[in-house]
């Protein structure tokens, strides 16, 4: 019989509002060849954060410290990676990820980490599931889950999304990059933000409505960051509410009036996001992106697997 897979969590934004939830992720994971070596971190609590900012500094230093191979799988969003950005040392942390082969995996305001790790480093980690989020759900997603084991132990994956486009065909290589909308813009006009050009974006973002979602998009046009791209591909969205006031105007609309702006292709439907049914995407990872009005594929290399 094999070996589990260590996983080393990392509570760097906030802590677990149910721990009931928690346990039943860390049991399904174990029940599908999984270890969690470090579950204790899941009881600290410090204001709205999962422990202190020490705490959860210590929790990012101790990527890829482990034995042998690892996932460090964080234990879910909220807030309060912004708070340590500067304290971070990219540079120790992607060299014991790269020694050890550790893939990262997390979303939500983990974004910041990761888009953070990548301007340091050129530094690769996946935007993916979490404990609470994904693994702890009372019904696994079976659609993530079989994405996330394929990307992990597959060193060149592919992905199929079927969906109607607006967007003419096309095919694109470039770097995958990208994340929640919300942390992106936060990271503009820092050392955090990276400064990738001919890439391929991919966004999502919750609870905002699709006038927020346009501001935050105009903001990242206007400063220069997604003319600067050669696709833009638009994941989930939702949780949202639209007025009366709104008059029609949706999500639909804001993505049509982004294509007005832009000379390149805007694709939309890719699953991923704050939903259950998500892909493992690596962000930094070299991508081919091919396009036609019935969907589209991305051919992905360049990653650590497990």
């Amino acid at each position: 019989m094999s070996q589990p897979t260590e996983v080393r969590l990392i509570a760097s934004s906030g802590y677990p509002h149910d721990v009931a939830i928690a346990a039943r992720g860390c049991a399904w994971l174990k029940h599908h060849g999984y270890h969690v070596s470090n579950p204790d971190i899941l009881a600290r609590r410090y204001q709205r954060f999962g422990g202190t900012d020490d705490e959860r500094l210590a929790d990012l230093h101790a990527i890829g410290t482990g034995k042998g191979k690892e996932l460090t799988l964080a234990v879910r969003g909220g807030y309060g990676l912004a708070r340590l950005l500067a304290r971070i040392d990219f540079a120790r942390i992607a060299e014991q990820a790269r020694a050890s082969g550790t893939p990262i995996v997390g979303h939500s305001d983990f974004t910041a980490f990761q888009l953070a790790y990548l301007a340091a480093t050129g530094g690769v980690t996946f935007a993916g599931p979490m404990l609470l989020a994904d693994f702890g759900e009372e019904h696994v997603d079976p659609f993530m889950w079989s994405h996330f084991e394929a990307i992990l132990r597959d060193p060149a994956h592919r992905i199929e999304v079927s969906a109607p486009q607006v967007a003419a065909p096309a095919t694109v290589e470039g770097t995958l990059w990208g994340g929640n909308l919300a942390m992106l813009c936060s990271l503009l006009g820092t050392p955090y933000m990276p400064k990738v050009a001919g890439g391929i974006v991919f966004l999502e973002d919750i609870n905002e409505p699709p006038y927020r979602v346009e501001r935050m998009l105009l903001q990242l046009l206007q400063a220069g960051v997604l003319d600067s791209q050669q696709a833009i591909v638009l994941g989930d969205f939702s949780n949202y509410r639209t007025t009366d006031y709104d008059n029609g105007y949706d999500m639909a609309a804001v993505f049509g009036y982004l294509r007005e702006h832009l000379r390149i292709p805007v694709l939309t439907d890719l699953p991923f996001g704050h939903c259950p049914r998500k892909l493992t995407l690596p962000v930094g990872a070299q991508a081919r992106l091919e396009a036609s009005a019935d969907g589209f594929t991305l051919a992905l290399s360049g990653y650590p697997t497990l």
